[in-house]
């Protein structure tokens, strides 16, 4: 696809969640709603109550959250959406043995011409604008048919994975895209999926990184793969410019501790690292000189080699030009971070924290989860 698509940035939950519902409102023909976290809290029930509302009056409702990350959703949570005609599936219901491959799109389909994707779990936490109240985090609309009917396909096939039982479905056909660069450079719709070679997402970014000048990543959880790690460095040793906005306050305490482990290097080299102050940061935006990224997935290892992500690659110069003002104008609100002073003030205790949370996610999340992925998959 070698279309230019030019989103609606959507940057809070005030915007987000008011534009999401009012789609489901007026849909006719179809609803594809997928979330890593779905909340029994306000949100959550004013989607229930729409998508309830939608299925009432002969919408075919479709509905796959993810089985870890709505893990305290009530089992009969949905059970009216059910039994107005809705379809509920909870993506690979919990086992010991095959925890660690998890579902973290986000994307709502309405009609086959109307999408929203980006950050925004379904969950109270998200309501707010990102700095008085309410997680940052940052989301968008397509309208371009040819998009969106795409993003519908790609619900449907994890949508007929979800139960995560049917093997033949993960060797042949099902979200087996080839992973090689031939088909990168022209896609806007890019997806990761479990495994241990470049997913197209992962492909994309190094193809793009390895050449740039000017990168700006904001993003919730930081553990890149080597390689792309690589990448970040030798663009400052090229001259360039790299920035990275990360999570001041978090969420997950072990991925902060674990992205912290590469900030004396990240910091000796000139790259420049600034964290988000006011609320906890969960957004996810990439501009590489000319493109830019935005979707689902974290720059770090989970999103590019163990979840199902989705995630936007853009040519479109004025959306560049949003997505970088958006950058800019996040960057007001984050403590830029001195090497010296970041030397001065980690403990060896913390600097031992650190450590063992990069072994825990960077080594042995990896090797777990790609384990379960391949017997599940064989």
């Amino acid at each position: 696809m070698s279309v230019l698509i030019s989103p609606q940035w959507l940057r809070t939950g005030r915007e987000v969640f008011p534009a999401m519902l009012a789609a489901i409102h007026e849909a006719r023909t179809s609803v594809r709603l997928e979330t890593y976290i779905y909340s029994d809290g306000d949100v959550g029930r004013r989607f229930r109550d729409a998508l309830i509302a939608a299925a009432r009056r002969g919408v075919r409702v479709s509905v796959l959250v993810d089985a870890l990350g709505s893990w305290q959703l009530a089992g009969d949570y949905f059970a009216a959406l059910v039994a107005a005609g809705g379809n509920v599936r909870r993506f690979n219901p919990l086992r010991f043995w095959r925890f660690g491959v998890r579902d973290h799109r986000k994307l709502l389909v309405c009609d086959d011409h109307t999408a929203f994707a980006g950050g925004f779990n379904l969950s109270d936490e998200y309501d707010g604008d990102g700095v008085t109240g309410g997680w940052c985090d940052l989301g968008f609309r397509v309208d371009n048919a040819e998009l969106v009917a795409e993003l519908g396909t790609t619900f449907d096939k994890l949508f007929a994975l979800a139960d995560f039982r049917r093997r033949p479905l993960l060797r042949l056909r099902v979200f087996r895209h080839r992973r090689n660069s031939r088909v990168l450079p022209a896609r806007v719709s890019l997806w990761s999926r479990p495994g241990n070679q470049g997913s197209p997402l992962y492909s994309a970014l190094h193809h793009d990184l390895v050449r740039a000048r000017d990168v700006r990543i904001m993003t919730a959880y930081f553990l890149p793969p080597r390689k792309l790690r690589r990448d970040l460095l030798r663009a400052v040793r090229r001259g360039g410019r790299v920035q990275l906005i990360l999570a001041g306050k978090s969420d997950v305490l072990l991925a902060q501790l674990a992205g912290r482990n590469l900030y004396r290097r990240l910091l000796a080299a000139g790259v420049e690292i600034y964290e988000y102050q006011p609320q906890i940061l969960h957004a996810k935006l990439l501009v590489v000189d000319q493109v830019a990224y935005a979707g689902s997935a974290n720059f770090d290892v989970r999103s590019l080699k163990l979840n199902y992500e989705l995630m936007l690659r853009l040519e479109h110069r004025p959306s560049v030009a949003s997505a970088r003002k958006i950058f800019d104008e996040t960057l007001r609100h984050c403590r830029k971070l001195d090497l010296a002073h970041w030397r001065a003030t980690q403990s060896a205790w913390q600097r031992w924290q650190q450590r063992w949370a990069y072994f825990l996610l960077a080594r042995l999340d990896v090797f777990c989860a790609l384990r379960q992925f391949r017997a599940v998959g064989k």
